[in-house]
């Protein structure tokens, strides 16, 4: 069986995740807005998974809602809080996914919105002061990655909050990379997105937290189900699962973390001596404690993750958005990485619970730069 070290594209949903979430799939089926004994059951998980995902997020149970995914919850923040803004600017960085890209250039096209890309430097960072620089009058909101899905920076989020809070503008973090690695509380973040995939949840859950206070635009009308914010039948299997995969996450977090860092920096140590040439991207200290990323130029990274595939070991080359696509990394390009040299990016991203040694990896990615780079 191959060795799966892709967790950054999605996770396997935990054991106790699929026992809490069956009973709602079964047994209390029914539809929480419905007033009968059914339906009354099913509400009732809904609100205690809402307090539950509060709790781990530092917001207040009304400003939870629960959605498709980070994809979903990136637009809806994005397009939310700018629409219902009368401001037209919005701040965010050229390094995000691909979600939170093309929803500011949506608003931008179709709405008249002003994007500015602040700054960030060679390890992905993006330093408060540039942030500070990039503010205006007219700034609706400043959205930004707490950890990079493709390199693993992590910012300095509660840094970011206070300089556009001076300012009187709001803070969007996509926390899908972070959540279960980082702490998410205490940030100052007026929005936040966690995509269950990532923590062990099923696909297709997501959450969206913002603050009741502000002003906000829904994406999807209807009934008015999520206080106004998202209409439709909520998922309430989807919701316990993601919840229950939050607070799992959260109670393990810092042991966790702490170790699976440890065996990352073994193996990046490891690689680094072993590749000549080879190149960690990303902030070498402020990174999510299980991604490593490389390039290796000189090779073809497409071709070598398939070398690795040989040896037993799944891997990517960066956000499983954009695989397939033959075009250098927008991440790497934006950090100053050439367009050749970034095309040779290999990421590896570790699960929460590991424990074992990636020795056998690092010689094996050694051995697949070196066959790859014997026919070139």
């Amino acid at each position: 069986m191959s060795l799966y070290l892709d967790n950054a594209a999605t996770t396997p949903v935990r054991p106790e995740v699929l026992e809490a979430m069956a009973p709602y799939l079964t047994r209390y089926f029914g539809n929480p807005s419905s007033h009968h004994e059914v339906g009354e059951a099913a509400a009732s998980a809904l609100d205690d998974a809402r307090a539950r995902v509060a709790a781990v997020l530092g917001f207040r149970t009304g400003d939870v809602m629960f959605t498709s995914g980070g994809t979903e919850s990136n637009n809806a923040a994005i397009k939310g809080i700018v629409l219902a803004s009368a401001k037209k600017h919005l701040i965010t960085t050229a390094i995000e996914h691909e979600s939170v890209l093309a929803s500011a250039d949506y608003l931008h096209r179709l709405h008249g919105v002003e994007v500015t890309h602040a700054a960030v430097d060679g390890t992905g960072a993006l330093d408060p002061s540039a942030l500070a620089h990039a503010l205006r009058n007219d700034t609706a909101l400043v959205s930004v990655g707490y950890a990079n899905n493709e390199i693993g920076t992590v910012h300095d989020a509660a840094a970011l909050a206070a300089v556009a809070h001076a300012r009187g503008v709001p803070l969007h973090l996509d926390a899908v990379q972070a959540a279960g690695w980082v702490p998410l509380a205490g940030l100052g973040a007026d929005a936040m997105t966690v995509a269950g995939h990532k923590i062990g949840a099923p696909k297709g859950t997501g959450i969206l937290a913002v603050r009741g206070r502000l002003p906000f635009e829904p994406l999807l009308h209807g009934g008015g189900q999520e206080r106004g914010r998202r209409s439709g039948t909520p998922d309430v299997a989807g919701a316990v699962a993601i919840a229950t995969a939050l607070t799992l996450a959260e109670a393990e977090r810092a042991d966790d973390s702490a170790r699976v860092a440890r065996l990352r920096d073994a193996f990046v140590a490891q690689v680094l001596a072993a590749v000549p040439g080879a190149r960690l991207t990303g902030h070498p200290q402020r990174r999510l404690p299980g991604t490593a990323s490389f390039v290796f130029p000189g090779t073809n990274g497409e071709t070598v993750l398939l070398e690795l595939e040989r040896r037993g070991i799944v891997s990517s080359s960066g956000s499983a958005c954009a695989a397939g696509s033959d075009d250098a990394s927008h991440v790497l390009l934006a950090i100053g990485v050439s367009p050749d040299d970034a095309r040779t990016a290999v990421r590896f991203t570790l699960p929460h619970g590991a424990t074992a040694s990636l020795d056998g990896v690092a010689k094996a990615v050694a051995e697949a730069v070196i066959a790859v780079g014997s026919r070139g």
